[in-house]
């Protein structure tokens, strides 16, 4: 039988566009308008749907959904679909990540899709302590939420390099956020508690394979200094299901780039 709906295949991208007005005049329509998935997860939109013009976006056959942060300008996950959810939860019920509009989830079938904006830490204490909270929030709420929905596909912006291999410095970047031991360390608990990265089972030795370069320094893209820290993982009855990953480094809206799943 037929996936869901007819699909055979589900394609699914992440992309962290940094302004979904920013990333819409540097072209993203136009990418949009060549297919490149069925599912486009995005995370810090910095936008409220009243914003955009979503006729065009609908014009090519996506549903679009929003939940923006309260905070204007700020944060916020959107996801474009051409295959109609069958139900749509919005936030996780955690008042200060709601309010930030950091979760959107979405039921194709039996599958469970969410994706994530997790907090960065980068700015100082206060918000790296928040990044802890949330981190040990989004984990009990998921493991929680797997018992009703084993399959589980949680795309997004993590804000941390798993692994060595993920990071373009890792001896350079052992002190910054996004490659704290203690964030590495969750990383470890969340994959080993059946949270499969859907890149590394596909590619698990590839190595400068990034997702986001920092805007300091425009050479740093150019010279493909990067961190991996946007990742689509699948829980334990999805991991068969995966027929391709991949990053795109080459699609340029963002300081991030678009990642890639395709589940059979």
């Amino acid at each position: 039988m037929s996936f869901i709906h007819n699909y055979t295949t589900m394609r699914i991208i992440s992309y962290n566009v940094n302004g979904i007005r920013a990333a819409l005049r540097k072209g993203f329509l136009e990418w949009l308008q060549t297919d490149p998935a069925d599912i486009i997860c995005l995370q810090e939109t910095k936008a409220e749907k009243i914003n955009i013009d979503c006729l065009p976006i609908n014009e090519l056959g996506y549903h679009d959904y929003w939940f923006s942060a309260k905070k204007k300008g700020y944060s916020g996950v959107a996801v474009f679909t051409k295959i109609k959810p069958d139900h749509v939860v919005y936030g996780t019920g955690h008042q200060v990540s709601d309010d930030e509009g950091r979760v959107i989830q979405l039921d194709f079938g039996d599958i469970r899709l969410i994706n994530a904006y997790f907090p960065s830490g980068t700015s100082g204490d206060v918000r790296q302590a928040f990044k802890y909270m949330w981190l040990d929030e989004f984990f009990a709420y998921l493991n929680e939420l797997k018992k009703q929905h084993p399959k589980l596909i949680i795309c997004g912006d993590y804000n941390i390099a798993h692994k060595e291999i993920d990071i373009h410095d890792p001896k350079g970047n052992k002190k910054s956020s996004g490659f704290l031991p203690e964030e590495r360390a969750w990383m470890d608990r969340f994959v080993a508690a059946g949270y499969n990265d859907s890149f590394r089972a596909v590619y698990p030795e590839a190595a400068h394979r990034y997702s986001w370069w920092s805007q300091r320094f425009p050479s740093v893209r150019v010279n493909n200094k990067g961190w991996r820290i946007d990742y689509i993982t699948v829980t334990d009855p999805l991991k068969s299901s995966i027929a391709d990953a991949d990053i795109f480094p080459d699609v340029k809206h963002s300081d991030h780039c678009p990642i890639y799943l395709k589940l059979k």
